[in-house]
C-alpha cells in the first residue's frame, strides 16, 4: 500500500463548488479522505507541506493537433503527451487531420495502441503522469469535405467523436452527417466558417486591420456558418459541439440557441480570451490564428460567455508548426500555436488573479465542462474518487524558452518571456480509463 499526504492544501473542485484549504490522503491511486486534518495515517505515508499550492481536478483539452503521424518534426505523440500534463492536462483529444488523417480504424487502432503504450510510462509516482490520449475521427475522408468517412466503424473502433476541424462549404453534407451520426451516440463537432466570405482574410475585420494593412475576414464569415449549422441542428435534434467561437455575435446566436432548447455545447481557445486584434501590432507570426483574434467588444463576450456558461469550455487548440514554418510574414504564416504548457498561468493570471473570474469558475471551463461536452465524467475531488489531479504552485517563476518546454515548437508570442505559475505535479491512476467512460 502507498499513502501520500497533501497537507493543508488549497483545494478547487467545480463539481462540489467547494474553494478551501484542507489535507488530503491519497492512498493507492484513490483519494482517501479530505478533511481539514487528517492525522490518523497508514505506516509508510509520504507527507506533502502544500501550504502555498492548489490542487484541482485534471484539465481536459477538448481539440488539439498532433504532429504525429506525418509531422514528426513538430511534435511527436510523446511530446505532446509530455507538454499535456506539464500544462496540467489529464486527457487530450487529438484532431483527425494527421498524416495519414484518422478517417480509417486502422488509423486509430495504431494511434490508441502507441498512445496506450506511451501512458503505461508514467509514473503514479512521479511528477509527470501522462494524459488519457482519445481520438477525434475525421467526418470525411481525409478531412476534406467530400466523402463521409464510416462513422460506425470508426465508431467501432473507439473515437471519442466526429469532427474534420475545417470549415464546410456543403452544408447538404452536414445535414446527412447529422442524420447518420444520431444513433451512433457520440459528439459531433463543427469548426464554423464561411469560407468564401473569409477569402484570403487573416486578421479579423475593423479599424485595426485597416491600420495594419492586412486582408480581412468579416464576423459574418463565422456567424453565418454558425446560424447555418443551427439551423440544421434545431429539427434534427443530434447534439452538436461549436468549436473556436470568437466573436460577440457568434456568443448571442448560441445563446438564443441554447434557450430555445436546441442541443448545442460550444468553445471559445484560450488564445481568444487573452489577446484581441491590438496584439497583431507586432506582426508576430504566432499571433496568426484560425478563427482570427477578435476586437475588444468580442473579448468582453467571450470571457463573459465562458464565465456564465453560453459558451461552455476553453480548449487549447495546440497547434505546432517548426521554426522554419512559422518564420515567414504574417499573412503567409500557418494559423495556430502551441498552449498546452502556458493556457492555465496565463488564463489563471488574467483572469483570477485579476478577479475577474473566481477559481472555481476557471477550472470548471477546463475540466467539468469540456468533459461533459465529450460526454465524459468528469473528474472530482472526494473520498473514493480515482486520482485524476493536478498541484498547482501560482508563485512560480520561470522563462518559455526551448529547455523549459516539453513541446518540440516554439511558436507561441510569449517565447522567451517571464511567466508565474506552473503545474508541479500530475496524478492519473493506472485505471483511469474505465472512470471516464
Amino acid at each position: 500500500m502507498t499513502s501520500e499526504l497533501l497537507q493543508q492544501v488549497r483545494v478547487i473542485d467545480p463539481v462540489s463548488g467547494i474553494d478551501r484549504i484542507t489535507d488530503v490522503l491519497i492512498k493507492d491511486g484513490v483519494i482517501g479522505f479530505v478533511a481539514d486534518n487528517i492525522s490518523d495515517l497508514p505506516n509508510d505515508t509520504h507527507i506533502k507541506n502544500c501550504q502555498g499550492l492548489i490542487l484541482g481536478p485534471g484539465l481536459v483539452d477538448l481539440y488539439s493537433h498532433s504532429g504525429e503521424p506525418g509531422f514528426e518534426e513538430r511534435e511527436s505523440l510523446f511530446s505532446l503527451m509530455q507538454a499535456a500534463s506539464a500544462g496540467g492536462f489529464t486527457r487530450i483529444n487529438i484532431l483527425p487531420d494527421t498524416s495519414p488523417a484518422i478517417d480509417d480504424p486502422s488509423v486509430v487502432a495504431q494511434l490508441l495502441q502507441k498512445s496506450k503504450m506511451l501512458e503505461g510510462q508514467g509514473d503514479i509516482s512521479s511528477p509527470i503522469s501522462l494524459p488519457l490520449v482519445n481520438l477525434w475521427g475525421a467526418i470525411t475522408e481525409k478531412v476534406v469535405g467530400k466523402q463521409m468517412t464510416e462513422l460506425a466503424d470508426l465508431t467501432a473502433a473507439g473515437v471519442v467523436g466526429f469532427t474534420d476541424g475545417h470549415p464546410w462549404e456543403n452544408f447538404a453534407l452536414v445535414r446527412r452527417v447529422l442524420e447518420y451520426v444520431q444513433p451512433l451516440g457520440k459528439p459531433i463537432a463543427f469548426y464554423c466558417c464561411n469560407p468564401e466570405l473569409k477569402g484570403n482574410g487573416v486578421v479579423r475585420e475593423g479599424l485595426d486591420a485597416i491600420r495594419l494593412g492586412l486582408p480581412f475576414i468579416p464576423m459574418s464569415s463565422e456567424t453565418s456558418a454558425i446560424a447555418a449549422l443551427l439551423e440544421l441542428a434545431s429539427p434534427i435534434g443530434v447534439p452538436v459541439h461549436i468549436m473556436r467561437v470568437s466573436t460577440a455575435r457568434s456568443v448571442e446566436l448560441i445563446a438564443s440557441a441554447k434557450a430555445r432548447g436546441v442541443p448545442v455545447t460550444a468553445s471559445t481557445t484560450w488564445m481568444h480570451l487573452l489577446l484581441d486584434t491590438k496584439a497583431v501590432k507586432s506582426y508576430d507570426p504566432s499571433l496568426r490564428l484560425e478563427p482570427p483574434l477578435g476586437n475588444s467588444q468580442d473579448l468582453a463576450a467571450l470571457r463573459q460567455a465562458v464565465k456564465t456558461g453560453d459558451i461552455d469550455a476553453i480548449a487549447i487548440d495546440h497547434s505546432p508548426y517548426t521554426y522554419e514554418e512559422k518564420t515567414v510574414a504574417f499573412a503567409e504564416a500557418p494559423p495556430g500555436a502551441i498552449g498546452f504548457e502556458l493556457a492555465f498561468p496565463f488564463l489563471w493570471q488574467y483572469l483570477v488573479e485579476s478577479g475577474e473570474w473566481t477559481a472555481v469558475e476557471l477550472w470548471r471551463a477546463l475540466s467539468t465542462r469540456p468533459a461533459e461536452c465529450l460526454q465524459q465524467q468528469p473528474s472530482a475531488i472526494a473520498p473514493g474518487q480515482k486520482v485524476e489531479m493536478i498541484l498547482y504552485d501560482p508563485q512560480a517563476n520561470w522563462k518559455v524558452e526551448k529547455k523549459n518546454l516539453y513541446t518540440l515548437s516554439t511558436n507561441t508570442p510569449w517565447f522567451g518571456q517571464q511567466i508565474q505559475g506552473r503545474v508541479v505535479r500530475t496524478w492519473v491512476s493506472s485505471d483511469r480509463r474505465s472512470s471516464v467512460d
